[in-house]
């Protein structure tokens, strides 16, 4: 009796053993850890793969009990159901990462507006150079130009190298002023100037804007610029420079007879604007109490001060901001660096510490011998060939010829001109040569 029980017993015990063997090999032979280890994985690169790891892993555990004590057969078509589970959701974050990134695609795009006319083909074109080499999202170029020029852009255009037209695209457009006479806006002040005012009614599809002269010259990316747009406050919708620092030598503060913004006026040549707003304000006057949308009163005030304004379109927008001050937000002079600002001592301190951001050769200085500091750097860009070392064939060339400027007023202080194109330059240098690893997933 005592054999028989023992063999009973080492029999149990045997079978226990044999149980514990087989399942202990299948849970080997194909391990959930390793299963979900594998189903968690996402390469890197595919620009997805932070999100969608981010959102797997935080896959709750029971799960992961719950497929150890699964059979092999059941576990194996867990793993399925929740393959085609992950699939189906990757492919949802895709969708939504195309959708996020077409967004962020649309918002990327910067709007600059310049108006030609006349012999300034290669002073825009070297304006539109000027933004490409230094700016990081892409800009839509809105071209207002006379007919004789319309088709130059095009041939000019359609030449340069195919790595810079992927960066920009382009609208060529006619003079035209929906307004008054066509010929007597033509005519105010400089040829086709007058353009501007008219520019949130004939690009209507366009929220904000940079409009710039065709003698402005970026050295540094026109994104900064276009992040002023954030600084605006509620009722702010364009954007300024002052025409001086200075009050006692500027010319609003000494000659104008008429009315002007702050103490000395500003200066159009690089106006930011949100079309949106100003297509929506109804703009206080000395006119009509109860305010005018910006079409409507445009000529009206035309008519009122054309006898008394001497700088034509601009004269017309301080007395727009004389009248609505609060809708206006004014940027540091570095923003609009003009001969004004050094030729009778530096009085832009802004540019002094950070250098000069946006350059304004006005009066033709980039074409005469009247501020060599100007020219020297209109000559720099407009000489550079895009495909080539912007520190060997762009920053070398101007650091050594503006050596021949020192004894000049405005040369007097190269760190000025020089600061902001020799630090925009690094950065672009930065980002084309250091390339950013990311780390092996663990």
């Amino acid at each position: 009796m005592r054999i028989h029980c023992k063999v009973v017993v080492i029999t149990v015990c045997l079978g226990v053993v044999l149980l514990l063997y087989f399942l202990g090999g299948n849970a080997a032979d194909d391990s959930p850890l390793k299963e979900v280890a594998e189903d968690y994985y996402f390469p890197t690169s595919s620009g997805l793969g932070n999100i969608v790891a981010s959102k797997l892993t935080k896959k709750p555990l029971d799960e992961l009990h719950i497929l150890q004590k699964q059979p092999l057969t059941d576990r194996k078509e867990a793993k399925v159901v929740r393959g085609n589970a992950i699939a189906k959701r990757q492919r949802s974050d895709m969708g939504l990462g195309r959708l996020s990134s077409k967004r962020a695609r649309a918002e990327e795009v910067m709007h600059l507006a310049v108006v030609a006319c006349g012999n300034r083909l290669d002073e825009t074109l070297t304006m539109v150079k000027s933004a490409l080499l230094f700016s990081i999202k892409r800009i839509k170029f809105h071209i207002f130009a006379e007919d004789p020029l319309a088709s130059q852009f095009e041939k000019k255009l359609s030449q340069w190298d195919r790595a810079i037209s992927n960066k920009f695209q382009y609208s060529i457009y006619p003079i035209t002023f929906s307004v008054g006479n066509a010929e007597e806006w033509k005519k105010l002040f400089k040829p086709c100037a007058a353009q501007r005012l008219f520019l949130p009614v004939i690009l209507k599809d366009v929220d904000s804007l940079l409009y710039v002269d065709t003698d402005v010259l970026f050295l540094r990316p026109m994104d900064d610029m276009w992040s002023f747009l954030k600084a605006f406050n509620t009722t702010q919708l364009a954007a300024m420079a002052p025409e001086h620092e200075i009050p006692k030598i500027g010319w609003y503060s000494r000659f104008a007879r008429h009315p002007f913004y702050g103490v000395t006026g500003v200066n159009s040549g690089v106006m930011l604007m949100n079309l949106t707003r100003i297509r929506r304000t109804l703009f206080k006057n000395s006119m009509i109490p109860s305010g005018l949308s910006w079409e409507d009163l445009l000529h009206p005030l035309y008519q009122k001060y054309k006898n008394h304004i001497t700088w034509g379109d601009q004269d017309l927008l301080n007395i727009i901001f004389h009248y609505n001050p609060e809708s206006l937000y004014t940027f540091p002079c570095q923003w609009n660096y003009r001969p004004d600002h050094c030729m009778y001592g530096s009085n832009c301190k802004g540019a002094e510490q950070e250098g000069v951001s946006i350059l304004h050769g006005n009066r033709g200085v980039y074409h005469d011998d009247k501020q060599p500091a100007f020219k020297v750097v209109y000559d720099a860009i407009h000489e550079y060939p895009f495909e080539d070392n912007m520190f060997q064939s762009l920053f070398y060339p101007l650091q050594t010829k503006f050596l021949d400027t020192v004894n000049t007023l405005c040369g007097r202080i190269p760190q000025v001109f020089l600061k902001q194109v020799e630090k925009t330059m690094r950065t672009v240098y930065e980002k084309k040569v250091i390339r950013h690893v990311k780390p092996p997933p663990k």
